[in-house]
């Protein structure tokens, strides 16, 4: 990811599909529980579909039209089997749509890790480079001071925290780089989904001392 990564370049790269998997699963989040962000990313696929119009169309290898039925018919098999799926009390729990592959049962059954001032789970991704973890803070706890490495990109998937860009609520993206060194808290219970493609920089005085452990 290049330096000054905006909420807008997500949604385009999801719209095109260029995303690396950690970071499309937090934009898919972020579009399950933000209006507003579904509005943004219309905008996006509208300009994608003009940019296909404009794009000299050339011959289609054998047996394309084959290989999109077979993608078709299995994601509505996929969309057939969400009620069932829902039965199970994903949606009672809150789980958004993206995330019930990683939590079948809710939330609270998840093996979470304590790390003393937030709970942390890591969702079991495979691409090389990134980190994607849920994290619990509970009202009036929070994570100390630090800036990033790379980027910390975070959605807010129930509650809410507040830090040095603002208040950050249910559906917000949050983009963290090293220009901001700040200490979110919660102001509410507070669930987040987290993806860093570099670990944090601590820069409290006590914190400083740890940076060569952490691997966050």
């Amino acid at each position: 990811m290049t330096d000054g990564l905006t909420v807008d370049e997500l949604l385009f790269g999801h719209a095109t599909g260029t995303l690396p998997e950690p970071l499309d699963l937090v934009v898919r989040t972020h579009l399950a529980l933000s209006p507003e962000g579904r509005r943004r990313y219309a905008i996006y696929c509208a300009l994608g579909g003009a940019l296909l119009e404009t794009i000299e169309p050339v011959p289609l290898r054998a047996g394309a039209w084959e290989r999109l039925e077979r993608a078709l018919d299995a994601s509505e098999a996929r969309r057939d089997e969400a009620p069932r799926a829902a039965s199970t009390g994903c949606l009672a729990t809150g789980v958004p749509e993206p995330l019930r592959p990683y939590a079948p049962e809710g939330f609270e059954r998840l093996p979470w890790r304590n790390l003393g001032p937030a709970m942390e789970f890591e969702l079991p991704l495979a691409e090389p480079g990134y980190r994607a973890r849920l994290i619990r803070l509970k009202a009036g706890k929070g994570i100390p001071r630090h800036t990033h490495r790379g980027h910390e990109i975070t959605v807010v998937i129930d509650g809410s925290f507040r830090d040095e860009q603002g208040v950050h609520r249910r559906g917000d993206l949050v983009i963290a780089d090293a220009t901001v060194d700040h200490s979110p808290v919660a102001d509410e219970d507070c669930l987040c989904l987290a993806v860093t493609d570099a670990p944090l920089k601590l820069t409290g005085p006590i914190g400083r001392l740890l940076n060569p452990l952490l691997r966050i």
